[in-house]
């Protein structure tokens, strides 16, 4: 496939950065049904609600349940445009937007048929976070190809060496602590710790409270694991990277880190509150976003200097 990386389509890079925040939006959506139990507002309908087309008026958890599906609608909508312009604009200009974009539209069909699978088998806990887990790759690939259709890679000031690995290693990190904050959830361990940052009663290792005081801990130590690994590579970023979207970026990532850590912690000191959690998942998916948006950058800059490196 050609590729001609110094092509723009304005109009892809802004539909395809535009639906990856609307899927934000999605995965805010999708936290707003868990926290407020409104998962089988409709029932164990797909894609009717109760067998209507509109739910009762009076049924607030209904309404909820069928918003998100409308939100998913207007993605899926949002997203099929983004692949006419990709299949337009870059079928022979730049293959690898149009594979992430076609990537994506896989996503968001199985994202689709998993959010079906949910509501007809009750809620089991596995297929939420695959749910969950499919939002957060299509949002992936959405970035993927926006950046990719959007930067210009760069060799000045830049070398290779081990910060793509670091930004990929966080990169997985954060999803993976993602997927097991969905089965905090889904095994009932939300509330199994209602102190912050330790459990109940001052516990670290709280054996003796039970398997969901264990879970709910051990996806804070992983959470603070994840607090070092990017603390670590920031550092590395602001000592090694001179390109200031590439500093902005990792940095922005370490924000969105903290504030995630906070609304968690308010999320268990408040028992729970369906903002605080909505707001939680939102900070996280934006901290994901943000690390997949860098490495993206780093892998372009580094294919780059590779590049330049063989024609030497």
């Amino acid at each position: 496939m050609q590729t001609k990386t110094n092509y723009r389509s304005k109009s892809f890079i802004i539909l395809s950065l535009s639906t990856a925040l609307l899927t934000v939006g999605l995965i805010v959506f999708g936290a707003i049904v868990r926290v407020t139990d409104s998962g089988l507002g409709c029932g164990n309908s797909w894609p009717l609600c109760d067998g209507t087309i509109f739910p009762p008026l009076d049924n607030i958890t209904a309404w909820i349940e069928w918003s998100h599906r409308l939100f998913a609608l207007l993605i899926g909508i949002f997203g099929l445009i983004t692949l006419g312009i990709a299949i337009r604009n870059y079928r022979n200009r730049d293959g690898r937007v149009l594979v992430a974009t076609v990537v994506a539209a896989g996503l968001f069909a199985l994202q689709s048929i998993l959010g079906a699978i949910v509501v007809v088998l009750d809620l089991p806990p596995t297929f939420v976070t695959l749910h969950l887990g499919v939002a957060m790759l299509l949002l992936a690939a959405l970035l993927v190809a926006g950046v990719l259709a959007w930067y210009q890679p760069t060799t000045t000031g830049y070398q290779a060496d081990s910060i793509t690995t670091l930004v990929y290693m966080n990169a997985g990190f954060a999803l993976l602590i993602i997927l097991t904050g969905a089965l905090v959830r889904g095994s009932g361990a939300t509330l199994a710790c209602t102190e912050w940052p330790l459990c109940n009663d001052g516990m670290l290792l709280p054996f003796e409270q039970g398997q969901l005081a264990v879970v709910h801990m051990l996806h804070r130590f992983a959470v603070s694991a994840l607090g070092i690994t990017i603390l670590i590579l920031i550092w590395q970023v602001m000592k090694n990277r001179s390109e200031s979207i590439v500093r902005q970026i990792a940095i922005g990532a370490g924000v969105l880190y903290l504030l995630q850590v906070g609304v968690g912690a308010m999320f268990v000191l408040s028992v729970a509150g369906p903002e605080w959690g909505a707001a939680h998942v939102g900070l996280a998916a934006s901290t994901w976003g943000g690390l997949v948006i860098l490495a993206v950058i780093e892998t372009m800059n580094n294919q780059q200097v590779m590049s330049r490196l063989e024609t030497e």
